[in-house]
């Protein structure tokens, strides 16, 4: 027997003889756990095949590979950075055009927020084989419908680059950092309408909608950044929070062979969002979205691309606010009809209007939600979607007919089904996990959703599992004392004994339209839930009121009054929790990041008879400090609604504290400013409280980097343990 054999011999047996083998957090966040996944997957328009981006583990190069839909066989490899000596940085991202015979690959790619970026971009000719650096450190880079130009935002101007004679024309001069943006979004719009590019192509190449923000009477807000600099530098961005002023935004056409730009005039609207703007298929009619500051009423605007002039096509009003960026699906058809989703009958549903907005038909019904449309095959008139259809923790795809009739499941297991689907909509790659089960890719047929064949799977990550003998999620639905049903599961130690007093550790996120009790394979934060489990800790979660897809009256009861019935319910079912027999009601905890710190620090204060500890990170601690967009959303302003943020916002509450209180924060998070904590820790210094506390140099929201996250989670361990 080879030493390798007797290790591995030692190894079971120890396994067997002294139980099994222990998470440790080195071990998740060195990410020895991470599940096998399809990279950068691309359904391919012209042909029915599909593309993926490939790490050769041997030579460290990475191709993008060519697969047929229809067989799974590997057509060709496209590109192969070991044959590139200019892409040796890899390939972090890439784009086709339209005809899918050049690539715009994105290489050397430097963060700017959440969504944007930096990139120098390589033009890969797969006629010729050519492959040409034609960008550098730009933003947005888009082809033109007919292939021959790309658009690109550099330094906050908007910019045209003719791929036949290499070279560029600028569209707008008055960019400025903190001043003008041209053609992308500012912070805000970036942060919570979840877009960067902010211009579009018509059909035929000849003009570009763009949006300009002047952002000049935003408020700026400045971090300290430390690095290993002699003296820190401090960067500064405009940031509104809420009840300040926005970005002016305004509306603009640019045609490519005159060079001349309009406005559009948007007179009739004040202090109002332009969340989108796409091109119809009319290639002289841009579609732009309008919502008023409220966010409580939405226009679809159509925009004559000669004239400029508009013309509102459908108007969606919400006594509460408008769930935009969860709703967001218009498509248009090749007759300018179009596609929209919305909850105006109280769950996310499937329309279908026609290019004058008259509604044709309501596609889908039912007390569920659409949580991702597909797209229509206009041969068959067939939509596809997945939804909640059976239960609001799994997910599985449908199609039905574009009138609404002859629904097909398309997905047969139980758990997190989504789905890719080929050009052609006959097959569709289906990505599927459930809480116990990593997550796997097949190849299935669109007519009955059968699977075709196997493409990845997760078999050895599971096998290495198995000899941890992980704890699994119970899923259930609690009913608190006020008679509130809520999703949750429980995740008890394997070697539970019911005659047992256990701690119990709560988790949650709790924010509007969030969801953490759902039946999928779960982010590395699963292994670390384990790991509690494995040392003797009940783990639960309960999604309260506020929570997603469980329609939207369930959803928008929060409104106006953030954090109040959330933490009703955490407090609720901690108490349900605490009457379990098998539960030390003396010893329970909460922890929570970004909204999930704010509802865990008001659980310590407004439940400090229920809870003994709680861990905050990057909490928002009072809604004066955070950003227009998200917080007005549910909110409307400070000025409207003084009530609503104070009463609220724990930093308000901290002569409540009695048990043991964690706050974690980066100092460089641009999104939930650092600013919150330091006035937390003021506010509970001069109420002469006692508190722990820790503070990451130069760190994001996302709190990550080097050993950063091993030394986050082994500090909040230790402190579950010390206090728990």
């Amino acid at each position: 027997m080879n030493s390798t054999k007797i290790t591995l011999f030692l190894l079971l047996l120890f396994t067997n003889v002294f139980g099994q083998q222990k998470i440790t957090i080195e071990a998740i966040y060195n990410g020895e756990f991470t599940a096998k996944r399809m990279d950068e997957l691309r359904s391919m328009k012209n042909t029915n095949q599909y593309t993926v981006l490939n790490v050769d583990e041997g030579s460290a190069s990475m191709q993008i590979d060519l697969f047929d839909f229809a067989t799974l066989k590997k057509v060709t490899t496209l590109i192969d950075t070991k044959n590139q000596s200019k892409l040796l940085g890899g390939i972090d991202s890439y784009t086709f055009s339209s005809d899918e015979k050049k690539i715009l690959i994105a290489n050397n790619t430097n963060q700017i927020y959440r969504h944007s970026f930096n990139a120098d971009y390589f033009l890969f000719d797969m006629v010729s084989k050519e492959l040409t650096k034609v960008l550098e450190q730009v933003q947005e880079p888009t082809f033109s419908p007919d292939g021959k130009k790309i658009a690109y935002v550099k330094e906050n101007n908007l910019f045209v680059y003719d791929i036949t004679s290499n070279t560029n024309s600028q569209i707008t001069t008055d960019g400025k950092k903190n001043a003008i943006i041209n053609g992308i979004t500012d912070w805000v719009y970036e942060e919570e309408f979840s877009f960067v590019r902010a211009f579009d192509w018509s059909k035929d190449s000849k003009k570009i909608g763009y949006i300009r923000f002047d952002e000049t009477q935003v408020p700026e807000f400045s971090m300290s950044i430390f690095e290993k600099n002699l003296y820190p530098t401090i960067e500064t961005f405009k940031y509104p929070k809420a009840g300040e002023k926005n970005s002016i935004v305004s509306l603009h056409l640019y045609n490519v062979d005159t060079k001349a730009t309009k406005e559009v005039n948007l007179s009739q609207y004040n202090d109002f969002y332009i969340p989108r703007i796409e091109w119809t298929n009319d290639a002289n009619v841009l579609s732009a979205k309008i919502l008023n500051r409220h966010q409580d009423n939405l226009d679809l605007l159509l925009v004559d691309g000669t004239t400029a002039a508009t013309k509102v096509v459908l108007n969606e009003k919400d006594k509460s606010y408008i769930d935009f960026v969860d709703t967001d699906n218009l498509t248009f058809l090749k007759d300018n009809s179009f596609i929209w989703t919305s909850e105006k009958d109280g769950f996310n549903h499937i329309f279908h209007y026609d290019k004058f907005g008259k509604l044709i038909n309501q596609v889908t019904k039912g007390n569920w939600e659409v949580t991702e449309y597909y797209g229509l095959d206009e041969k068959t008139n067939t939509v596809f979607y997945q939804s909640t259809e059976n239960g609001s923790t799994v997910r599985d795809v449908y199609k039905i007919r574009l009138d609404g009739k002859k629904k097909v499941k398309l997905s047969h297991q139980v758990g997190h089904n989504e789905a890719t689907f080929s050009p052609d909509f006959n097959y569709f790659i289906n990505t599927y996990s459930n809480a116990t089960i990593p997550t796997s890719y097949t190849l299935n047929n669109s007519k009955d959703g059968k699977q075709v064949q196997e493409i990845v799977n997760n078999n050895v990550l599971a096998e290495k599992l198995k000899g941890y003998n992980l704890p699994q999620k119970e899923f259930f639905v609690m009913k608190t004392e006020k008679g509130n049903e809520l999703n949750a599961w429980i995740m008890k130690p394997k070697d539970f004994d019911p005659n047992k007093k256990y701690p119990v550790f709560m988790i949650q996120y709790s924010g509007p339209g969030s969801q953490q009790v759902v039946n999928q394979w779960g982010s590395s934060n699963e292994y670390w839930f384990m790991m509690l489990a494995q040392q003797g800790y009940i783990v639960a979660c309960v999604d309260g009121r506020g929570t997603g897809y469980k329609g939207a009256a369930f959803k928008k009861v929060t409104y106006k009054e953030l954090g109040k019935y959330e933490v009703e319910d955490q407090i609720d079912a901690a108490k349900v929790l605490g009457n379990y027999p098998y539960v030390d009601k003396s010893r329970i905890g909460i922890w929570g990041w970004s909204y999930g710190g704010f509802m865990s620090s008001n659980c310590i204060l407004k439940g400090n008879d229920v809870f003994k500890m709680a861990i905050a990170v990057a909490p928002v601690t009072n809604w004066r400090f955070y950003d227009t967009i998200y917080t007005e959303r549910y909110m409307q302003t400070p000025q409207e609604n003084p009530k609503g943020y104070d009463d609220n916002s724990p930093i308000n509450f901290v002569d409540k504290l009695k048990g043991k209180f964690l706050l974690i924060h980066g100092s460089g998070d641009d999104n939930v400013h650092v600013q919150n904590s330091m006035q937390m820790m003021e506010a509970l210094i001069q109420a002469n409280k006692q508190f722990d506390s820790q503070i990451y140099p130069d760190k994001n929201h996302g709190i990550y980097g080097g050993k950063t996250r091993i030394q986050l989670y082994n500090k909040m361990t230790n402190f579950i343990k010390n206090n728990l």
